[in-house]
């Protein structure tokens, strides 16, 4: 990425932060690609639109509108009342991927935002994969 830049900006500022939201969700809400991480949301996706927007304007690099609204995000404690699994992490993932795609921003800025997203969005499960093994620590008697 320009480091001349912030991701906001790259991004064309809150207009751009504004489309990426709105055809995220727009995705989430008609793709069946996304039920899972779909059926997570109100049945109204006014709040969480509204939400994602002031969260991502500050993420970017934007002012800091979250914060000054609601406090420090807490994403992983805030997320933690809802089963989040690698399927719903997927499932985010394939509308925003999607959503970036369409954006007007180089391919590079694209990809570099995609990767950090993709780590945010990992760090949200809170569910161990089904077909994870399990690994226990031995006890070591004395």
């Amino acid at each position: 990425m320009n480091s001349d830049q912030t991701p906001f900006e790259l991004l064309g500022g809150d207009t751009g932060v504004h489309q990426l939201v709105d055809r995220f969700y727009d995705l989430m809400e008609s793709a069946p690609e996304a039920a899972h991480v779909r059926a997570l949301h109100a049945t109204s996706l006014t709040q969480s639109r509204m939400k994602l927007h002031l969260f991502l304007t500050g993420w970017l690099g934007g002012p800091p509108l979250y914060v000054e609204r609601y406090g420090h995000p807490r994403l992983r404690a805030r997320h933690l009342p809802f089963v989040i699994g690698s399927m719903e992490r997927d499932e985010w993932l394939w509308c925003m991927q999607r959503a970036l795609a369409e954006q007007s921003i180089p391919a590079d800025v694209r990809h570099d935002l995609f990767e950090k997203l993709r780590g945010l969005a990992d760090h949200m499960r809170n569910q161990p994969d089904p077909d994870a093994p399990t690994h226990t620590m031995p006890i070591i008697s004395g």
